[in-house]
């Protein structure tokens, strides 16, 4: 079999469990989760021996023309580069283990089939947003990516949450796709096509004739679908999902779309200086304030969202110092390591037996009661806070060099303002993460909160996905840095001195801070009694929380467990915490905006249409309606009176006409 035939295998398998799991989820249960893993299985395998063959060299091309336009074509392209096969391969590896994973963790959900079915989809789309080579053909895998999302973060459309963060995903990335849309066209008449080859070539030749407008417009999209600022807000809302589809969405699918799509076209960025310049701060302001933002969250689902906003962050650093082999290798990377933080938090919120204990100050003893959990997520939490030898210090320095390499002249591609801004921020954010990191495994795992009740042990299935993951963690970023180059047009991900010293000293002293205010905290409040739960007369279900500290939060779930007060991140954000808990409160600036006036329009565009609009047409209905009544009244069906009515009516027409005839 060819190896376009098995590309096209690729995202087709996924395509086919998701409608055959639609059709057949409720007439045959018993199948549904066969339909999940296997397609998705044998995607990966294919994918892996697409990859094997491509084996960083030339890359491969197939394109065949849908149909005819009459202007620009549209054609069904594959192009699969070392880019295009890693990412392939990356997206099967955690989709399969994502839904391996959730034939545990949703075992009793009466929906499970067509979440599978929705989350097969998710895949398919990925998968041909990858090996795709026209810009049209990707843009559906986009948008299904998006349509995907809002019913998988609405699954548990029950509560107000859920609902709340699919309809404000939706709207936040469509918000972002409307221009990103504009500049596909203005991108594809300037080119004269919409494949990817054929635009690059354009590029080269410096045919594009608004580079900067073009790629402006494709950041506005772009800046949606990974949850760039400004319009990261909706990823933080989208934790309201189960657990394993945050694991997919935030580890190596929709939000790495949008790094991986500039990484495809990062010439047509770098024709533009301003627009590099624009993405190095966009991605500076990312990184450093979603890792504040990380800092002061309780939830631990909402701290590893505001993480791969950070991490993302870097990748389009990378791509701002037009260095396209860090940003996909840190999107490798970071997809192993933060698919595994997020199955482990589920597997923490699974032993609970309820979503209340993603808060992290309610947590105690979880290191005995979820030791797989415990030893994996300390895994890929020095992963994410780039220790060395694990895999997110490799692909972290290769963004930092980068950065070095502008600042000090090596490479002329980005401006030197785009280099100091992303290495600046870069190094900061690399002091942050190890911070909010070691807060997480400090108050997840050494936590004094009230102690919750035990569920026993795991399914064995999500035990057994967190050790497969953890392989990725901890061994990719050694083996990687020396093989990609081959993969990735032979750029050197070599860690450099400088900032691998740099790099790793912040993240030592984020560590060592955060450890000595949690001590600290700790020490303060060790008179303070905690887990005092006050019993009820009602039992369990009517347990309330006592008030062992001055807060004011709602209990959560059947029962209500005492935070625990040494939190080493009010200590260290100060004044700035409950600033960072809320966002820095960008969504108020934005219903101040956006959603007050649309409200407000839209209350004046009803009342028109009520007062004035229905108004001329009840009105203009009246007088027939009050001809029509009067008519009405004299049709009595009596001939007599009929008979009555003609003879007066002829006495005065003839009294009419002799008065007339005598007048004249």
């Amino acid at each position: 079999m060819t190896t376009t035939t098995l590309a096209v295998l690729v995202p087709l398998l996924p395509f086919l469990g998701a409608v055959t799991g639609l059709l057949l989820g409720r007439r045959a249960p018993g199948f549904v989760r066969p339909l999940a893993v296997l397609p998705t299985l044998a995607s990966l395998a294919l994918a892996a021996v697409v990859a094997a063959r491509q084996g960083g060299g030339r890359a491969i091309d197939a394109a065949s023309e849908l149909t005819p336009t009459g202007s620009v074509p549209i054609e069904l392209a594959l192009h699969i580069d070392g880019f295009a096969a890693l990412v392939a391969v990356l997206v099967g590896v955690v989709a399969t283990c994502v839904q391996a994973y959730s034939t545990g963790y949703l075992r009793d959900d009466p929906r499970y089939s067509s979440y599978a079915a929705l989350v097969s989809l998710f895949t398919s789309a990925m998968l041909l947003v990858v090996y795709s080579g026209d810009l049209m053909v990707l843009l559906v895998g986009w948008e299904i990516m998006g349509i995907c999302s809002y019913f998988l973060v609405g699954h548990y459309w029950e509560t107000p949450e859920a609902r709340a963060a699919s309809l404000k995903a939706f709207l936040v990335t469509k918000l972002g796709d409307v221009p990103f849309l504009i500049g596909l066209f203005a991108l594809a008449t300037d080119a004269g096509s919409f494949r990817i080859t054929q635009i690059l070539g354009v590029v080269a030749r410096g045919g594009l004739d608004h580079p900067t407008l073009i790629a402006v417009l494709l950041l506005a999209g772009v800046a949606g679908k990974s949850a760039q600022f400004p319009l990261h807000t909706w990823l933080p809302d989208a934790m309201a999902g189960p657990t394993p589809v945050s694991a997919l969405i935030h580890a190596a699918t929709m939000v790495a779309a949008g790094v991986y799509f500039i990484a495809r076209l990062l010439p047509v960025f770098e024709a533009s200086q301003a627009a590099m310049v624009v993405l190095a701060v966009m991605s500076a302001i990312t990184m450093v304030g979603s890792a504040l933002a990380a800092l002061a969250q309780d939830d631990i689902k909402r701290v590893l969202a505001y993480s791969t906003i950070g991490q993302l962050g870097y990748m389009t650093g990378a791509l701002a110092v037009a260095d396209r082999g860090a940003a996909v290798f840190h999107l490798l990377s970071h997809g192993a390591f933060k698919a595994l933080l997020f199955l482990a938090a589920g597997v923490i919120i699974h032993a609970a037996g309820t979503n209340s204990l993603a808060a992290m100050s309610r947590m105690r003893n979880l290191r005995d009661r979820v030791p797989d959990a415990f030893w994996t997520m300390t895994v890929a939490l020095l992963a994410l806070a780039a220790i060395p030898p694990f895999s997110g210090f490799f692909s972290k320095e290769s963004v930092l060099g980068a950065a070095e390499h502008v600042v000090t002249g090596h490479t002329g591609h980005s401006p030197g303002a785009a280099g100091w801004t992303v290495l600046v921020a870069g190094l900061l954010t690399a002091l942050l993460t190890a911070a909010y990191a070691m807060r997480l495994w400090l108050l997840t795992f050494r936590g004094r909160g009230a102690e919750a009740p035990d569920h026993g042990r795991q399914p064995l299935v999500m035990n057994a996905v967190l050790w497969v993951l953890a392989v990725p963690s901890l061994a990719v970023g050694g083996l990687a840095f020396r093989l990609l180059p081959d993969w990735f047009d032979g750029h050197d991900l070599t860690p450099t001195l400088t900032t691998s010293v740099l790099g790793t000293g912040m993240a030592l002293v984020g560590g060592l801070v955060t450890y000595g205010a949690w001590r600290h905290t700790t020490a303060i409040a060790a008179g303070v009694p905690l887990g005092a739960v006050a019993a009820h007369p009602e039992g369990d279900a009517g347990r309330v929380e006592a008030e062992a500290v001055a807060t004011h939060e709602p209990a959560y779930g059947d029962l209500a467990y005492a935070p625990d007060p040494a939190d080493p991140g009010r200590l260290l954000l100060g004044p700035l915490h409950r600033h960072a808990a809320v966002g820095f409160h960008l969504d108020a600036v934005y219903t101040i905006l956006f959603v007050r006036p649309v409200r407000s329009g839209a209350s004046l565009v009803a009342f028109l249409d009520r007062e004035v609009v229905d108004t001329y047409v009840r009105g203009a209905g009246t007088l027939p309606r009050w001809l029509g009544a009067a008519v009405r009244r004299a049709q009595t069906g009596n001939v007599q009176t009929y008979v009555s009515a003609l003879l007066a009516g002829t006495v005065v027409l003839a009294v009419a006409a002799v008065l007339f005839a005598t007048g004249a």
